[in-house]
């Protein structure tokens, strides 16, 4: 009896510890999604990358229109010669998120050349993954990754993990941010994903590593 009694306050230490070393990786978390989405790193790279959001019938979304917007203004600012659009189809879509980005931009005066749709995944692991392959298959490296402020800090990580050499740019005018409420949502909710993120960034580089041995 004495055992059972005195166990019971190690095991409430260790759900109080590890209920603080949660917190405390939230919070720093928390804070790398704040810092990160306040930051503006363009400068001339070998391709622009705009994630992909939702589409409507063929038309992008507000969040995706200031997605494309500010691809735009980059390419125009000659960071780039090229735009790659990810987004893959959602459910009961006829077309992908990415080449709603492309039919947006080449109508608004970026070359078709210039332009590289790639659709696949609907995660931004899946379509940081197949920009990866791409871009190593074109013997190319240096990207601009654009998205919404929230989203930045787990870019660089997924960049992180295809061996990209990545910047950041996030949108000025993105629907998302123009809430405040809406916007700490976001950010709240992200930094949950950022663990999982920053694993997959430390163990991926070092699969294959092992791989090519």
């Amino acid at each position: 009896m004495k055992a059972r009694r005195s166990a019971r306050p190690s095991v409430t230490r260790l759900f109080v510890w590890l209920a603080l070393a949660a917190g405390a990786v939230y919070t720093a978390a928390l804070i790398m999604v704040l810092i990160v989405s306040q930051q503006d790193q363009r400068r001339p790279v070998d391709a622009i990358i705009v994630l992909g959001a939702a589409q409507y019938n063929g038309r992008p979304s507000p969040v995706l229109r200031a997605r494309l917007n500010h691809a735009l203004h980059l390419f125009r600012e000659g960071h780039a010669p090229r735009i790659i659009v990810t987004g893959g189809m959602g459910p009961g879509d006829t077309t992908s998120e990415a080449t709603v980005g492309r039919r947006f931009l080449v109508a608004h005066g970026v070359p078709a050349e210039a332009v590289i749709v790639q659709a696949q995944g609907r995660s931004t692991q899946a379509s940081m993954t197949a920009v990866g392959e791409w871009l190593e298959q074109e013997k190319l490296r240096r990207v601009l990754l654009v998205s919404d402020p929230f989203h930045m800090f787990r870019l660089r990580m997924e960049a992180r993990r295809t061996n990209l050499e990545a910047y950041t740019s996030p949108t000025e005018d993105s629907p998302i941010s123009d809430n405040p409420v809406l916007e700490l949502r976001y950010l709240f909710a992200e930094a949950f994903k950022i663990p999982v993120a920053w694993f997959r960034a430390a163990v991926s580089p070092l699969t294959s590593h092992s791989q090519s041995l």
